[in-house]
């Protein structure tokens, strides 16, 4: 139980941290959008889909691998801090050419080319700062990345509240996104130094081929896990222009809202089961149980929620002339559901050294995902790419869950008995929700106390919850 304590102690500190950023985010996008209008704010979604893909090449998987064994051998941080950091700065400036000459051979034009490279230097700082993330995430202290990630929403905010006061225009916004992440970056980096010690950067050849060969089956399940969620944007650019990239992406920031809670969660657990597959067969199965079930009880009614109004909430957040949002925001709300269990199914995977099967699965999503693309954005546009990310979510789910069941770690049915529960409260929620017609700041509260009592009616809530929920009062 104390694990479970250092669990939802980081956790804390992450989603506190979470709560501050998505205020700044909730900001930021609403300004960035509404000053750029929707064809330059497809300027800015393209160049952050881009360089997210070419930021797969520069991590290579490296900051998961490290994660995970630093959890493992926690003497060895400074042997990996020293040789990686070096070779990942080497590798930086590789991509930073290599980006302008793919998209000069690519033909866009020259603000787009711009804006992009100004969006890679702010990855390269990004890179840096997931690594240093990872070494800390592997001691359990996420502290200090909860308040590095303060500091950057903080100073983004405050460069692109600038950029709107003095008319400074796209590619400015680009630059504070830079700036902001500079900031972070130095921030990680001094709290390395201060907690562990100065480092001696290296280069031992074989030390980092090493790394590097057991790090690309995390590269590639990131690589085409980033394809499915970032194609879409990049194909759409180049198929359908720069007016239904901005709609397509103002839709995903909605959605990208929820999913931040899981990429919290992910940094908390990940190292932990990594420790139990080392220490106990029977802890890392519940913890994977505990989360799919924790994950599942929490994004269930807001995916429920949005769909039922995400008009008036594109409405309120981009103003009406993105009010076409709507429709891609009520098909990708469904993604998040099948994401969480995904992502709690790859987590266990890559904790119990399953990472080339994770690979594997995400390959295969991939490649469905980009023939879906091409299929669907010639006639449906943004709407098409939005259906190609649920079923590559739905592929996803089977193919994962089958592997899953073939390992020790497969879960008890009453993980399927809380799962069934679960999608009866929502179908209770959904059908109040339907016939009620309520406007959105009604149906909130409604909706929570409707969700609340259908948990109680369902016993959604057990002992074990009610003992893991005292354990956390009485912390």
């Amino acid at each position: 139980m104390n694990q479970i304590k250092s669990i939802f102690k980081n956790t804390g500190w992450l989603s506190v941290s979470q709560v501050i950023t998505s205020i700044c985010a909730f900001l930021w996008t609403i300004i960035i959008a509404r000053y750029l209008g929707v064809s330059d704010y497809g300027i800015v979604s393209f160049a952050v889909s881009f360089t997210g893909l070419m930021g797969i090449v520069m991590d290579l998987g490296i900051s998961t691998y490290i994660t995970r064994e630093i959890a493992k051998h926690k003497d060895l941080v400074r042997k990996y801090f020293n040789n990686i950091f070096l070779f990942k700065l080497i590798l930086a400036i590789i991509l930073f050419i290599l980006s302008g000459l793919i998209l000069y051979v690519m033909g866009y034009s020259h603000l787009t080319i711009i804006v992009t490279l100004v969006f890679t230097i702010e990855l390269i700082f990004m890179s840096m700062t997931t690594f240093l993330n990872g070494v800390f995430q592997a001691f359990e202290k996420v502290k200090y990345q909860a308040i590095g990630a303060i500091l950057n929403s903080s100073f983004l905010l405050i460069g692109i509240l600038i950029t709107l006061g003095f008319d400074l225009g796209v590619i400015s916004i680009a630059f504070a996104y830079t700036v902001a992440y500079s900031i972070y970056f130095s921030y990680m980096f001094l709290s390395y130094v201060k907690t562990f010690s100065r480092p001696h950067l290296e280069l031992d050849t074989n030390f980092i081929r090493e790394v590097i060969i057991k790090s690309i089956p995390f590269g590639l399940t990131n690589f085409f896990y980033s394809i499915y969620f970032s194609i879409d944007i990049v194909m759409l650019s180049y198929l359908a222009g720069d007016y239904a990239t901005g709609l397509y992406k103002s839709a995903y920031n909605i959605i990208n809202v929820f999913t931040t809670f899981f990429v919290v969660y992910q940094s908390v657990i990940f190292p932990v089961m990594s420790k139990f597959f080392k220490e106990s067969q029977n802890l890392i199965k519940v913890s994977y149980e505990l989360s799919v079930k924790y994950l599942l009880l929490i994004i269930i009614p807001i995916s429920i929620g949005i769909f039922f109004y995400a008009r008036p909430v594109v409405d309120l957040i981009y103003s009406n002339q993105y009010s076409l949002a709507s429709t891609p925001v009520q098909i990708l709300i469904w993604t998040v559901s099948f994401l969480f269990v995904n992502g709690a199914a790859a987590v266990l995977l890559n904790a119990i050294d399953k990472e080339k099967t994770v690979t594997k699965i995400y390959i295969i999503a991939a490649i469905f995902n980009v023939c879906l693309n091409l299929i669907l954005i010639p006639r449906f546009s943004y709407d098409g790419a939005a259906i190609a990310t649920v079923l590559s979510e739905i592929l996803i789910t089977i193919i994962t869950l089958y592997h899953i069941f073939k390992t020790d770690y497969k879960p008890d049915l009453g993980l399927l008995k809380n799962v069934i529960k679960l999608i009866v409260c929502g179908i209770i929620l959904f059908v109040a929700l339907y016939y009620l017609n309520l406007s959105l700041w009604f149906a909130i509260p409604v909706g929570f106390i409707v969700y609340l009592i259908s948990l109680f009616i369902t016993k959604s809530i057990d002992d074990n919850d009610r003992y893991v929920i005292r354990e956390l009062i009485n912390r």
